[in-house]
């Protein structure tokens, strides 16, 4: 796959314009798969994925509101909010059913968009996330974010990201994917970022309904995660019927930057079982 074959598109979507890229099949019928960044990153970070799928599926990755290149509309930002607009979007561009696939954040969001609309999902793929809500001392991280973004602004808060979300292998041995990460966040606005981390610690739990969701869904998540506990995947792994979990060796919260060529083969190979 060409990176001509990767095209970027703004699509107006209630109070927002939504920027996305995408990679078409050959196939008028085949798959479709929504890729969901986690905070505070953009789209970008799907193109080794979108790059690497098979020609007969395809694949859309979306700057969610306020992130990347897509505008904050009216900044009051919820998981809700998100999950809604994606909804939305698959509306505009005519999709009935789409793979959804999402980091962290886009995990939350995947999950709720399945508790509100799950006849508009045909599979999941959720990467280094979870079904439940911050608790007390989540929510007190949160906000210390805020303030401490507000303070010192996105560049300190850049750099102590990057520590925690990829593995001391990945910082040393993928100096561009943390460069990227490094670059996306200090691209997203002050304004923006916050509102993220409000919509972040006031999240629902969506653990009640895992068991009712009916669609194959694959699990991934980094060995060396420190954001993201086995136990809580595990929880998804034992809950969801039709689950299917990897965890990816000397990986941080995101495998799919610090192991692309890994990440690739596991979700072609689960693409290709659904069909």
């Amino acid at each position: 796959m060409t990176e001509r074959s990767i095209k970027s598109n703004k699509l107006r979507v209630g109070d927002i314009s939504i920027s996305y890229q995408i990679k078409k099949s050959v196939s008028t019928s085949s798959h479709t798969i929504l890729f969901l960044h986690g905070f505070p990153f953009n789209k970008n970070m799907w193109r080794e994925q979108l790059r690497a799928l098979p020609e007969d599926v395809t694949g859309i990755a979306v700057d969610i509101r306020g992130h990347g290149l897509s505008t904050s509309g009216h900044g009051f930002f919820s998981i809700d909010v998100f999950a809604k607009d994606m909804r939305v979007l698959m509306e505009k561009l005519r999709i009935e059913k789409a793979i959804v696939c999402g980091v962290s954040m886009g995990g939350y969001i995947a999950l709720r968009a399945h508790q509100l609309f799950p006849e508009i999902i045909a599979g999941l793929i959720l990467v280094d996330t979870h079904s439940k809500a911050d608790s007390n001392e989540g929510k007190q991280k949160r906000f210390n974010s805020i303030q401490a973004i507000l303070n010192h602004g996105r560049r300190p808060f850049s750099i102590g990201f990057v520590e925690n979300v990829f593995s001391q292998q990945s910082i040393q041995e993928k100096p561009e994917a943390v460069e990227y990460i490094k670059s996306a966040i200090r691209r997203n606005s002050v304004r923006s970022m916050c509102s993220t981390l409000l919509a972040l610690a006031a999240r629902t739990d969506t653990s009640d309904t895992l068991k009712d969701i009916k669609v194959p869904t694959l699990l991934v998540r980094g060995s060396e995660d420190r954001i993201t506990s086995a136990e809580d995947m595990q929880e998804l792994n034992t809950t969801i019927p039709d689950a299917k979990f990897i965890e990816l060796s000397g990986c941080g919260h995101l495998p799919n930057l610090e192991a692309p060529d890994t990440f690739n083969r596991a979700i072609n190979e689960f693409l290709t079982a659904i069909k």
